[in-house]
């Protein structure tokens, strides 16, 4: 009984994302939506969820971001934050209004997938250790949402966390973004064959199947790239390690600028806009890509798009929890420098 009530619960995330979709202003740039939206949830709080959900704008909890379960010994969430389990139908409906108004439209749906995908973990790992809940994603407000000032939002559970620094309606950043999946493909069920980021694998390796015998040289890395640092203001790189862009040829520059918009398409169109902007900015010859591992199905994998400005970081070297090997995906959108809006 239990199991089926979080099933229905993951399917009514689903129809939340609908109407969550519809409710976005449209017309405003996705800085007003967010303020909108922002505002709106917090307005329908009451006292005690506020408390929960709100912190002031230079709290250290702003930049604390984590994409793994959170939890403590006899199972509680230790994530700070207001879940959506806690919240009444119109506050989830508020909720998922303003993860619409930080995401595009595929975005939105990336998101809620991921929730959703909480439910086939619950029903595979039966009694497992850690909590599998659609509704264990938790909404936090720093600061208040206005047109004016400082203030920031974030959603955050297993597998996605998505950030946002703002000045009024202005978004000073909209990283670190995390997407993860697993399974990154359903293998079973009524979604069976459902691959939420298939492009931000497919693209990649694309990518590194068109290098001839030297690029792949320089690109293949002997060791799987890290995880996306948790909890850091700014990503642990090192040096540009692979394949530049300005080694590539004109057709292998188009499959590495796909696998870019294979990122910022899970953002608004002007928060897109201005993170392509800036690989732009630093330079597109400049990018290097690397790759790490078996690109075969069902081969451990990883790679790292890197820029002077920003960073992709992919990772598919772990089993799902049904056992079925290079099936849960790690995926991260940052800046080199400017997360949280902090230089």
């Amino acid at each position: 009984m239990k199991s089926t009530r979080i099933l229905l619960a993951a399917a009514g995330l689903v129809l939340l994302g609908g109407l969550a979709y519809v409710a976005q202003r449209d017309g405003e740039s996705s800085g007003v939506n967010m303020v909108n939206a922002a505002k709106d949830l917090v307005d329908s709080l009451k006292p005690e969820q506020k408390t929960q959900a709100t912190f002031p704008f230079d709290s250290k909890e702003r930049t604390n971001w984590n994409f793994i379960p959170l939890q403590d010994k006899d199972r509680k969430s230790t994530r700070k934050g207001l879940p959506l389990e806690d919240m009444t139908p119109e506050q989830k409906k508020l909720a998922l209004a303003l993860v619409q108004a930080g995401t595009s439209k595929m975005g939105g749906e990336a998101a809620r997938t991921i929730m959703s995908l909480e439910a086939i973990l619950k029903e595979q790992e039966k009694k497992g250790a850690m909590v599998r809940n659609p509704q264990w994603y938790f909404f936090t407000v720093f600061g208040t949402p206005s047109k004016t000032g400082k203030w920031g939002w974030r959603v955050e559970g297993h597998h996605l966390s998505l950030n946002f620094t703002m000045d009024g309606a202005d978004v000073i950043a909209s990283t670190p973004t995390f997407f993860g999946a697993n399974p990154a493909e359903i293998k079973d069920g009524a979604r069976k064959g459902l691959r939420i980021l298939a492009k931000a694998e497919d693209l990649a390796k694309d990518l590194f199947a068109s290098l001839d015998a030297d690029q792949k040289k320089k690109a293949h890395q002997p060791k799987q790239f890290p995880e996306p640092g948790q909890k850091t203001l700014k990503p642990d790189l090192g040096e540009p390690v692979g394949v530049a862009a300005a080694d590539m040829s004109v057709k292998q520059k188009d499959i590495l600028s796909k696998l870019l918009e294979s990122y910022t398409g899970r953002m608004p169109g002007d928060i897109a806009a201005e993170e392509l902007k800036r690989v732009k900015d630093g330079g597109f010859e400049k990018i290097h890509f690397a790759f790490a591992g078996n690109p075969e199905k069902g081969q451990p994998h990883s790679y790292r798009v890197h820029g002077p400005l920003f960073v992709v970081e992919f990772l598919n070297t772990q089993a799902d929890s049904a056992g079925n090997p290079a099936n849960h995906i790690h995926s991260a959108w940052r800046r080199t420098s400017g997360d949280f809006g902090i230089k």
